[in-house]
């Protein structure tokens, strides 16, 4: 999210400090959140933010039946595969989770959203800085468009023939 053509001069990362799951609503809670606190202050094209963790883990659930007479009804651990209910993302001890590339005065703004967005999480966070020399920038993610003044002239444009109609 943000800007993926520019090369920014800060990285600043959100980084687990437990081993958990975290489900794909708490996920898009937090980017939600960051991509919102950055956004207001730098608009579409001073930041990129990045999600580092997909949810591949499928969550199922045996439902159980409560009320009296339940036991006539339910087979109980026979056949307790479960249906899905949601799916998350397998995090370790070190993983980062959501990583900010901001310019060099923008790195409270990334700790204010980073912040924001660790609430959203159930475990222990930590927020890491890192500079970025100059050969170790950002990967571009996506290329600028060429404008098309800039762009150079091809001579297959020169060799095309006119169209000819018959009967004319």
């Amino acid at each position: 999210m943000g800007d993926l053509s520019t090369h920014f001069a800060r990285r600043v990362h959100l980084v687990s400090r437990e081993n958990v799951q975290i489900r794909h609503n708490a996920l898009e809670s937090a980017r939600v959140s960051a991509n919102k606190v950055l956004f207001d202050k730098y608009g579409e094209t001073g930041y990129r933010l990045q999600l580092c963790v997909y949810p591949h883990i499928i969550l199922r659930e045996n439902k159980m039946i409560a009320t009296a007479g339940a036991d006539r009804l339910q087979e109980g651990m026979r056949r307790a595969f479960g249906k899905p209910t949601g799916r998350a993302a397998r995090v370790h001890d070190g993983q980062s989770i959501l990583i900010v590339y901001v310019p060099e005065d923008g790195v409270e703004t990334a700790r204010k959203a980073l912040d924001t967005a660790s609430t959203k999480f159930p475990m222990r966070t930590r927020i890491t800085v890192e500079e970025i020399s100059v050969d170790e920038q950002a990967p571009v993610l996506v290329q600028a468009p060429v404008p098309a003044e800039e762009a150079e002239p091809t001579d297959a444009a020169e060799e095309v023939a006119p169209i000819v109609t018959a009967g004319a």
